[in-house]
């Protein structure tokens, strides 16, 4: 089994922490050590190094290959402009298929926080056996614990098969992010689940669905396919990259495709989208804020408060999300964290390179 680390995304709604030169993913946000390390140890019981590919921004390859020394240099790919993560995917898979034409593939994002990582192993085992009986493309859906609209859902559909006690599913629909209304409703019939954007199948399996509905994507992988551990690898990267489209996997393929199949991931999990997710894992104080570093507070309660370096006092306020760094600092609703992003956006238009 083969494992592919998406770490391509900027993590602009961790934003003032998360920057271009160093997003969220090679950060120590939730603990010593930074997230894509923590993704890393997660899997290295079932997946050795030798078989994890990284796939990265070209502008932090180096970073990676000083946080990831296990990796194999060979197996960190940069990617030299983001399109999505179906190009990502695709990329990967190419890779793969040239090392073992029937590699199983587990595609894990870098930045996610996984609680009971023992059955989070051992849903990868019960997806890789599926993958292995046929041209099967596999996601994992979460038990929602909330209507959040900041997740696509995957409807659940008529049982398959079992698999060491674990069902797997046909899917019934993918659905993209909801409003708030039907979110709750979403929740209410417990037959819809969070898209965790983790998958598994065999790298033949999705260059083929590639192939049937990303044609144009499918032959820039079959031209990089060719040039792999040529001299010329990376500049037909390079070239492929320019002409084809940014799409998304769940787009481009899952929500086309027949027969994609779910199984149910019950091992706690964080996509740590934004600075409200860290309020369940941060540590909380009497007042139910969930804090890290130098943090006072009175008559306040379930904060969200980051400031490792410089003391930040709170007073008669509820519901914030107060993140400090050198540079800057953020002051938000913690119900408003999903538009964080809105402030990168505007730190560009105003071409205020120095905070981005």
């Amino acid at each position: 089994m083969y494992a592919v680390i998406m770490a391509g995304g900027r993590g602009t709604r961790f934003w003032p922490l998360s920057r271009d030169r160093m997003p969220k993913h090679l950060l120590a946000i939730t603990g010593t050590k930074t997230i894509i390390q923590q993704t890393i140890e997660r899997i290295r019981p079932l997946i050795p190094e030798r078989n994890i590919y990284i796939i990265t921004n070209k502008d932090h390859y180096d970073e990676i290959r000083r946080q990831c020394p296990n990796v194999p240099e060979a197996n960190i790919i940069a990617e030299p402009m983001g399109r999505n993560t179906a190009p990502c995917i695709g990329l990967a898979a190419a890779y793969i298929r040239q090392r073992n034409t029937d590699g199983v593939m587990a595609v894990l994002p870098a930045d996610h926080l996984i609680t009971d990582e023992d059955r989070f192993l051992e849903t990868l085992v019960v997806a890789d056996k599926m993958a292995q009986r046929g041209p099967h493309l596999i996601t994992i859906g979460i038990p929602p614990t909330s209507p959040e609209t900041g997740y696509g859902y995957i409807e659940e559909g008529e049982p398959l098969t079992s698999i060491d006690g674990y069902t797997v599913y046909n899917v019934g629909s993918f659905r993209e992010k909801p409003d708030k209304i039907t979110a709750e409703e979403f929740i209410q019939t417990g037959t819809f689940y969070w898209n965790s954007g983790t998958f598994i199948w065999k790298a033949s399996t999705i260059l083929d669905a590639i192939g049937r509905f990303i044609p144009d994507l499918s032959e820039g992988l079959t031209t990089i396919e060719r040039a792999i551990g040529t001299d010329s690898e990376d500049n037909v990267i390079r070239e492929v990259y320019k002409s084809i489209n940014a799409i998304s996997i769940d787009y481009g393929v899952m929500e086309k495709v027949e027969g994609p199949l779910l199984i149910k991931g019950r091992f706690g999990w964080n996509d740590i989208g934004s600075w409200d997710a860290l309020y369940d894992v941060f540590t909380k104080d009497t007042g139910g804020n969930a804090v890290r570093g130098r943090v006072i507070t009175f008559d306040t309660h379930g904060s969200v408060v980051y400031s490792p370096d410089k003391l930040v006092a709170m007073v008669g306020v509820d519901n914030l999300v107060v993140v400090e760094t050198d540079d800057a600092l953020l002051i938000c609703n913690r119900n408003a964290c999903q538009d964080v992003k809105r402030i990168v956006d505007i730190l560009e238009t105003k071409k205020l390179n120095e905070f981005l």
